[in-house]
């Protein structure tokens, strides 16, 4: 992508700044070295050439980057450079991006090494403080040092993470020596749920792991149970021992993971029901509902309703809320939303769905009603899709807030000396996005502990606006709290072309922008890792599928890269693709993201109820296309009300969503 950044303009400005600050790293020589050794070197960093590295680092002082290409030469080579040259670098990069990722590094280093008093000083200087395993490195330190018991905090960590790991593990083994061999210790039941877990998301070695931290004799029998449950059930009669119980447990795990329906036969069985706990029972029954759910099984209630919630952890509950919010069992969905834990029950999700179910109580009082919209108010605003709903349950329309007062010139001044900042947009600029987006993302949120302020954040996102930085401007504008510019949250780059060729094939140009927004956040050049490409990430086939039915002759696919192009095939497929869904706003949104074939299926088929386009978007089994129809909704509504200056409605876009007419042919069954 070409931009128009003058940046040696930029660098100029800086150099009386920079040089005369604390950022030591800049060096004293008058030439500056050219862009491509810096290339260089990130192609040599990817491709793992240390050799090369060290031999090109000297030609790369003085260029701005330098931080960036001092970090490629030495953090392959870490675990053998010496101390000397580790502090060294930390002092000659103080206070960069680059310095505290090395220290990460750094510091997973010395905690494979338990060398805590090294540790420990560098963790005081690490400003990160997001690596999951660093802090509960942090944590086996403290227990190992000072005999802590912190197993909620190692909890929180280890059973967020997918993969194994030495330091969450080392922590959870660190706890477990001070178990009582007469009674189950919360350190132990920490490390079965890990084990459920990695079994309840396919993660076999995170599954052995965790049994071999409490009995590594049974780390076979796990792999057999994952390899083959319903064998190792069919022989298990007794399971009286805490051990053989948990065992059984996650065979039962395993077997609804590969199918529901015999999950919940075995479950009726009088030998489970008669030996496993009742917080066995539950769990297996979350597990159980929550691929019925998944599967849009309308079983899937009945499940749930098998086992109490307050054993179930969030991501079941969640599924059990879905659930029952598809069949409309309100009592349900309000039961599972209260047994959440607090971080999830505060979500703006959670907060809509529990105010909906109290007002459909069949008893509802005056104070039932009063609270359900005091947790409505809590959330309503035009920030987000369950935001905007709540608006819209308390009777108001979504408009466009007013604008905050504008940036002062010393804001703006403050943003664009910002080193990191200025580093971030030249690495994306010459052509280091990944880098680029990383180093900046730290500037704005993790530099300083809590991150930028709402001012701050909003010159930084101007300062990316400026240079043609959408994403960059975008992401960040997104991080305020309280202060919210919404033309700059959705702003509208290309705008005659996207409204022009709108008007033209007579799309909705908020609902073209709420999508492109979503997708690419306006980069031009972006490419997914499935190969989708451009404004509107158009996959090679129906790129080629779209051109041909619209008449662009001559097409190639790259092609797609041109910007008037993509928005011409990319409108025109959303186009064919809203016809074939009978207009419906959230399914034409998730044929796009997930495939026509998949919202075909979700939909319903024959005899199924037509339901709250809400709740069908809710009940999508993709994180990411759920995610996606939501935000593609709620940014449509936004970029409608700065369209037209005029208040806008979230419902009305929904609508409803049922199956398909049996009688009503497909208009394209090879819709790609």
């Amino acid at each position: 992508m070409q931009l128009s950044i003058n940046f040696p303009v930029i660098l100029t400005s800086l150099a009386a700044v920079v040089i005369g600050s604390s950022a030591t790293f800049c060096s004293a020589q008058t030439t500056t070295p050219p862009d491509s050794v810096i290339m260089e070197m990130a192609q040599a960093f990817k491709q793992k050439d240390s050799a090369r590295l060290t031999a090109l680092l000297p030609t790369a002082r003085g260029h701005f980057l330098e931080p960036w290409a001092a970090y490629w030469e030495l953090s392959p080579r870490l675990d053998r450079a010496a101390p000397t040259e580790i502090q060294a670098f930390f002092q000659r990069f103080a206070g960069t991006y680059q310095e505290d990722r090395l220290r990460s590094e750094w510091l997973l280093q010395l905690g494979k090494r338990r060398d805590w008093a090294n540790f420990s000083r560098e963790y005081a200087q690490y400003r990160m403080q997001d690596e999951k395993s660093i802090q509960c490195y942090a944590l086996l330190a403290d227990s190992t040092s000072n005999g802590t018991d912190n197993t909620a905090q190692v909890k929180n960590l280890w059973l967020e993470l997918k993969e194994t790991d030495d330091a969450c593990a080392g922590a959870a083994e660190q706890l477990l020596k001070s178990r009582s061999i007469f009674h189950t210790s919360p350190a132990e039941a920490m490390v079965w749920q890990r084990a459920r877990l990695g079994m309840e998301n396919n993660r076999p070695r995170v599954v052995t792991q965790a049994v071999g931290l409490l009995s590594p004799s049974s780390v076979d029998i796990a792999s057999a149970v994952y390899a083959n449950p319903a064998q190792y059930l069919s022989e298990k009669l007794t399971a009286f021992q805490p051990k053989t119980r948990e065992i059984v447990s996650l065979a039962l795990i395993r077997l609804a993971q590969q199918d529901a329906a015999a999950a919940a036969a075995e479950m009726g069985k009088l030998r489970w029901k008669a030996q496993l706990t009742q917080e066995e029972r539950d769990w297996i029954w979350g597990v159980i509902g929550k691929r019925a759910a998944m599967k849009l099984d309308r079983a899937a209630a009945d499940y749930f309703a098998n086992g109490q919630f307050t054993a179930m952890h969030d991501d079941h509950l969640a599924w059990a809320a879905r659930a029952a919010l598809r069949v409309e069992r309100w009592q349900q969905v309000q039961a599972a939303i209260e047994a959440m834990s607090e971080a999830q029950r505060s979500d703006p999700t959670w907060v809509y769905w529990r105010a909906r179910a109290m007002l459909k109580s069949p008893n509802v009082t005056d104070a039932i009603r009063a609270q359900a919209n005091q947790l409505l108010q809590s959330i309503a605003s035009s920030r987000g899709f369950y935001e905007q709903l709540a608006m819209e349950e308390l009777g108001q329309r979504i408009t466009a807030p007013l604008r905050p007062p504008a940036l002062t010139p010393a804001e703006k001044e403050s943003a664009a000396h910002n080193a990191g900042l200025v580093r971030a947009l030249y690495a994306i600029r010459m052509g280091l996005r990944p880098e680029g987006v990383r180093e900046w993302n730290y500037v704005i949120n993790l530099h300083t502990k809590g991150g930028m302020d709402d001012r701050s954040l909003l010159a930084a996102a101007d300062f990316a606006c400026k240079y043609e930085i959408w994403d960059r401007c975008i992401n960040t504008s997104e991080r305020t709290k309280n202060v919210i510019d919404a033309e700059q949250r959705f702003l509208m780059p290309f705008k005659a072309s996207v409204v022009a060729r709108s008007q033209q094939i007579g799309m909705d140009a908020a609902y073209v922008y709420g999508l492109i927004r979503q997708e690419s956040r306006f980069i031009l050049d972006a490419k997914s890792t499935v190969g989708a490409s451009g404004l509107m990430q158009l996959m090679p086939a129906t790129a080629k599928w779209t051109a041909k039915r619209i008449g662009l002759t001559n097409f190639q696919p790259r092609d797609v890269h041109d910007k008037d192009i993509n928005i011409a095939l990319g409108t025109s497929y959303l186009q064919v693709v809203l016809g074939s869904f009978e207009n419906s706003m959230p399914m034409a949104a998730a044929a796009y993201n997930a495939g026509p074939g998949r919202v075909r299926v979700w939909r319903g088929q024959v005899g199924d109820p037509t339901i709250d386009a809400a709740i069908w978007a809710e009940n999508i089994p993709f994180n990411e296309t759920r995610d996606y129809v939501k935000k593609v909704l709620s940014n449509t509504v936004n970029y409608a009300a700065l369209l037209t200056a005029q208040p806008q409605s979230l419902k009305a876009r929904l609508g409803t969503v049922g199956p398909k007419n049996p009688t009503v042919p497909e208009a394209i069954p090879n819709l790609p």
